[in-house]
């Protein structure tokens, strides 16, 4: 059983809706779920009241039923989006509604799934939640990602527990890694946090870098341009009100936009990647003018490869993340299977979009605007770690200068 665990759950919620969505008076918010994570999801409907909330809306799934669907729902229903679910995000964007994430499912939810159906179904739902979806990416309102332990996902993490054992030992090191100790502190620990990140973002905006060039022993060797006008993110943000949020429970990243067309060479991934309920492993892409022109992988490389051809822009890297190999998450030696928490054990590169706010008035522009500011644009985004321990990064500046911002897997400063 883990110890204090009720505060610690307790104080988990009021962290997500606190510091995560940071709720306002008067909003209304809304939270996704599996039925798995109910016993958090309700206190995180509690917290959302206690902060003044004017309505809290839940949206429940189950692992189950999504997966019936996928193996057995005929053809049709993936190449329609219902116009009912269209209202709903076109109603919860006019709110400008904060929204909250609880994931846990199960890391290989859709193993033997027909991975076209996977694909049909993310391109019609890309589609038709893209208002939604691009409001987000540019922060129009708040939003954040939390987690919940379930059977499935926990025994994937500690395959040699018994079950109950396996949910304790996935609680414990979620706790731990969002700084939650069942002290009632945990919020203030994240603001100390955030000011730490900010005062690493400042610094590496101040370098105005031209490029990045990764290189590390497992034969990664990357140049990554990165746009004029560039800004580096991490800790918080603000939304279009200006009110603070963080985006994912927990974050160590420091992250940027690529040049949609200027990343060049090969990146060995560090980690495997969880993708579409399926396990890529052993991965590696190589870059030629931005494009992915090659991909191979140990296993999954079909899931893999369905995921950079869903669209044009997926082809494509969207964020460049800086994260210490010295990180909380890594430190505590876990392989979670969930990217909220691995790409926070390594420094990782997504293909598709780019945040719109990783350019000096990105939010603004038009998508003509941001493509030729260099921001990619797609209706996927794919995060996947690269992070080692020896991990070099070199930046250069306009004016050619060499400055170290990675050395042996670590800040260089």
């Amino acid at each position: 059983m883990v110890e204090n665990f009720d505060a610690k759950l307790n104080e988990y919620a009021r962290l997500l809706v606190e510091v995560g969505m940071n709720v306002r008076p008067g909003q209304t918010a809304r939270i996704n779920a599996p039925l798995d994570c109910a016993p958090l999801a309700r206190l995180c409907v509690a917290a959302c009241y206690d902060r003044g909330a004017r309505e809290v809306l839940v949206d429940w799934h189950d692992d189950f039923i999504d997966r019936e669907k996928y193996l057995r729902a005929d053809e049709a229903a993936f190449a329609e989006y219902p116009s009912y679910m269209k209202e709903k995000w076109t109603w919860l964007l006019e709110k400008k509604a904060p929204n909250l994430a609880i994931i846990g499912s199960d890391p290989e939810l859709f193993k033997g799934v027909d991975p076209k159906r996977l694909q049909t179904w993310q391109r019609v739902a890309g589609q038709g939640n893209k208002a939604y979806y691009e409001a987000m990416t540019a922060s129009r309102f708040q939003w954040s990602i939390g987690a919940h332990p379930t059977p499935a996902w926990a025994k994937k993490v500690f395959p040699d527990l018994s079950e109950p054992e396996a949910v304790d030992a996935l609680w414990d090191a979620i706790f731990d890694v969002c700084r939650i100790n069942g002290d009632g502190q945990a919020v203030q620990r994240w603001r100390e946090h955030i000011a730490t990140v900010a005062r690493r973002c400042e610094t590496l905006n101040g370098y105005d870098l031209k490029s990045l060039h990764y290189v590390n022993s497992s034969g990664t060797d990357l140049t990554v341009e990165l746009p004029e006008n560039h800004v580096w993110l991490g800790g918080s943000e603000a939304s279009a009100a200006g009110v603070e949020f963080v985006a994912n429970m927990p974050t160590e990243e420091i992250f940027t936009a690529p040049k949609w067309d200027g990343v060049n060479g090969r990146v060995y991934a560090a980690l495997p990647l969880a993708l579409d309920g399926n396990l890529v492993k052993d991965f590696t892409l190589d870059f030629k003018d931005g494009r992915i022109v090659d991909v191979h992988a140990s296993e999954g490389e079909d899931i893999l490869r369905h995921s950079i051809d869903l669209d044009e822009g997926s082809h494509y890297l969207g964020e460049v993340a800086l994260v210490p190999y010295d990180s909380p998450v890594r430190n505590k030696g876990v392989l979670f299977y969930e990217t909220l928490f691995d790409e926070n054990a390594s420094c990782h590169l997504a293909f598709g979009s780019s945040y719109p706010t990783c350019v000096k008035g990105g939010a603004d522009m038009s998508e003509d605007e941001q493509k030729a500011a260099g921001l990619n644009q797609s209706i996927n985004h794919v995060d996947f770690m690269v992070g080692t321990k020896d991990l070099s990064i070199v930046g250069t500046t306009h004016d050619g200068k060499e400055v170290p911002v990675f050395v042996d897997g670590n800040f260089a400063f």
